[in-house]
């Protein structure tokens, strides 16, 4: 958009299918996603610095934010072929979140932060909920153009 802003919605749905002829089992996996994304991009960030490449000793580039909500819904259904009987035998709903944000020091060397949590929920009660978080920087030089 013209303000810098980025919005994103997606919605993801995914099925794979297995058959097993040994036991007369097929097994389905069904996954349902939404995902909702927002980004600003923070113009004109100035930081001054012995090791610019210009004489004045600014380094001048934009701040990219990005945040990304997401949740996700997997099940897997086991269906017998010789009767009549599914049941559901697995599964889980996990919500995550993500942040990152990158500022270009040259064309070459980038810093980028990220954020990361996911919480997970089975759907059958023999397991425990997880939760996962990450977190930390990247530092990338580029050696091409």
């Amino acid at each position: 958009m013209k303000n810098s802003l980025k919005v994103d919605v997606e919605f993801q749905k995914d099925r794979a299918m297995s058959l097993s002829f040994d036991n007369n089992l097929l097994t389905e996996v069904q996954g349902l996603e939404y995902i909702l994304g927002l980004g600003y991009r923070i113009k004109d960030v100035i930081f001054n610095s012995a090791m610019a490449d210009n004489p004045m000793g600014v380094i001048k580039s934009d701040i990219n934010i990005k945040a990304d909500f997401s949740y996700r819904n997997t099940k897997t259904i086991v269906r017998y072929l010789d009767y009549e009987n599914n049941q559901l035998g697995g599964g889980q709903n996990l919500w995550s979140l993500r942040l990152t944000a990158d500022y270009s020091f040259s064309k070459n060397l980038t810093a980028i932060f990220f954020y990361d949590h996911t919480f997970s929920e089975a759907v059958i009660s023999t397991a425990f909920p997880i939760t996962n978080i990450r977190s930390g920087f990247t530092l990338r030089y580029n050696f091409g153009n």
